[in-house]
C-alpha cells in the first residue's frame, strides 16, 4: 500500500486529477492503438520474408525484429513515463524504417550500415538536446504554426483511421470504401460506440469499444481465433545487436541518409510532442511545452540505444493521443503501455487477434478531437493563416509531419517577407527555413 502511495506522489496523481484505474486503462488503450508497430516493423525491414540475408551475409529474421522492437519500445516508453512524467509512448518511427528497409531488400545497403546511420543520427539528437538547440528551434516556430501542428496531426490520424478501416479507399486517389465489407461495417459500429461512450462520459469507453468489436469480429470472420502460445526464439537477435560499421560514413549516400533520418524524426517528434501537449492543456501562452527537453532527451537517447539493438529511429508516437483522450495525464500511463510492450514478447498471439476494425475508429475519433484547436487560428488574415494552412495541407497530403512543419515554416517566412514583416522575423527562423528547403531537395 505504501508503494502505491509513493507512486501516486511520484506521478502527482492528485495534481493531475487522475487515478490508477484511469491511467491503467489509458496505458492499455495506447498500447492497443499502436501495437500494430510490432507486426509492421518486420515488414518494413525485410518485407514479406521470414528470413532475409543482407549483402554482408547477416541473417535477419522476422522474429528477431519483433523481439527487438517490443523490447526497445517497452523500455523506452517506461523510461519516458518515469523521467518526463508525460503519457507519451515510443517505438520505431514509421517512414524512415520503410526507406531503409526498402534499400536493404534491394541490396543497396547492409543492415550494419542502417544501424550505423541510425546510431549517428541519434548521437546528433542527443548533442542538440543537451545543448538546448532543439528547445530553441521549438521556440522559434510561430505560435499559429504550433497550433496548426496539433490540427494537422488530427487530420492525419483521421486519414489513417479511414484508410486502415477501409471506410475510404486511397489506393487510386480518394474514393468510398466497400460498405459491404464486415471490416468497414464493424469499424463504423466501433466509431459510433466510442461516440456513445464518450458522450455518456464512460471512463475507458474507447477500450470497451475495442473489446466489443473484437468479440463481434469472431462471427464476422475478421478476428483471428486460431492462436497458439510459444516463446519466441531469443537467440535469433544475437547477430543484430551492436552491429555497426564505421566505414559507412565514407560512402556517398551516408550524408543523404543521415539528413533524411535526422530531419524526419526531429520534426516528427516535435510535432507529436507539441500536439499532445496541446491536448493535455500544458502549452504556455507562446505555444511552448514546459520541460519539452525531457521527452526530447528520452527519444534521442533511445534512438542511440535502439540502434544498438537492431531498431531504426525511435520516436514519440502520435497514437499516444488515444491514451491521453482516455484520461491519461501522467507518466504512469506510459509505464503501463511500456509494460504491455514487454508482455507482448510472450503474449503476441493474443495481441494479434485484435482486428483493425477495433482500432481504426479510435484514430478517427482522436483525429476529430485534435482538429478542434484549429479555431484558435485567425483564418480571416492571409498573414496568420497561410503558414498554418500549409502545415496542415503538407502533413495530410504528404503523410509526413516533418514535411508539414517544414512547409508551414517556409511559407510563413515568405509571407512575413512580402508583408513587410521581414525585419520582425528572427534570424534563426531564416536559417531554419533554408535548412528545411534542403529537406525537400536532398
Amino acid at each position: 500500500m505504501k508503494n502505491l502511495e509513493k507512486d501516486n506522489k511520484f506521478f502527482d496523481f492528485k495534481g493531475h486529477n487522475t487515478s490508477y484505474k484511469i491511467e491503467i486503462l489509458a496505458g492499455l488503450t495506447t498500447f492497443l492503438t499502436m501495437v500494430y508497430v510490432l507486426f509492421l516493423q518486420p515488414v518494413a525491414i525485410i518485407g514479406a520474408n521470414d528470413v532475409f540475408v543482407d549483402i554482408d551475409g547477416v541473417t535477419i529474421t522476422r522474429t528477431a525484429i519483433f523481439i527487438l522492437t517490443a523490447l526497445v519500445s517497452g523500455v523506452a516508453t517506461i523510461v519516458m513515463g518515469i523521467y518526463s512524467n508525460f503519457p507519451f509512448a515510443l517505438s520505431t518511427g514509421m517512414g524512415i524504417n520503410f526507406l531503409l528497409g526498402g534499400m536493404l531488400q534491394a541490396n543497396q545497403i547492409s543492415f550494419t550500415s542502417m544501424m550505423t546511420v541510425t546510431f549517428i543520427s541519434g548521437l546528433v539528437f542527443v548533442i542538440l538536446t543537451i545543448l538546448g538547440i532543439r528547445k530553441y528551434i521549438v521556440e522559434l516556430i510561430p505560435k499559429d504554426i504550433k497550433v496548426a501542428i496539433g490540427a494537422a496531426i488530427g487530420f492525419f490520424l483521421a486519414y489513417l483511421g479511414f484508410s486502415n478501416s477501409g471506410i475510404a479507399d486511397f489506393s487510386a486517389g480518394i474514393a468510398m470504401g466497400d460498405f459491404s465489407s464486415p471490416t468497414v461495417l464493424l469499424s463504423l459500429l466501433g466509431f459510433f460506440l466510442i461516440i456513445l461512450f464518450e458522450s455518456k462520459k464512460v471512463k475507458g469507453g474507447i477500450l470497451y469499444s475495442v473489446i466489443i468489436i473484437t468479440l463481434l469480429g469472431i462471427p464476422a470472420g475478421i478476428t483471428n481465433t486460431s492462436i497458439s502460445f510459444a516463446l519466441p526464439d531469443f537467440s535469433s537477435v544475437n547477430n543484430l545487436v551492436f552491429d555497426f560499421k564505421l566505414s559507412t560514413i565514407m560512402k556517398p549516400m551516408f550524408i543523404t541518409l543521415l539528413f533524411a533520418t535526422f530531419f524526419g524524426d526531429f520534426f516528427s517528434t516535435l510535432g507529436t510532442v507539441l500536439g499532445l501537449g496541446g491536448r493535455l492543456n500544458m502549452l504556455d501562452e507562446n505555444g511552448n511545452l514546459p520541460q519539452i527537453d525531457k521527452p526530447f532527451l528520452v527519444d534521442s537517447v533511445f534512438t542511440v540505444v535502439g540502434a544498438m539493438f537492431g531498431c531504426t529511429v525511435i520516436t514519440t508516437f502520435v497514437e499516444s493521443a488515444s491514451g491521453v483522450e482516455s484520461g491519461g495525464k501522467t507518466g504512469f500511463t506510459a509505464v503501463v503501455t511500456g509494460i504491455f510492450f514487454l508482455l507482448a514478447l510472450i503474449l503476441a498471439p493474443l495481441v494479434s487477434i485484435i482486428p483493425t476494425a477495433a482500432t481504426a475508429p479510435i484514430l478517427i475519433y482522436i483525429g476529430y478531437l485534435m482538429i478542434c484547436d484549429i479555431v484558435k487560428i485567425d483564418f480571416s488574415s492571409l498573414e496568420t493563416a497561410l503558414g498554418p494552412f500549409m502545415t496542415i495541407a503538407f502533413t495530410l497530403f504528404f503523410a509526413d509531419f516533418a514535411a508539414g512543419i517544414a512547409g508551414g515554416i517556409i511559407t510563413q517566412v515568405f509571407v512575413n517577407l512580402i508583408s513587410g514583416k521581414g525585419k520582425e522575423t528572427k534570424i534563426g527562423l531564416y536559417i531554419l527555413s533554408v535548412l528545411l528547403l534542403l529537406y525537400f531537395v536532398v
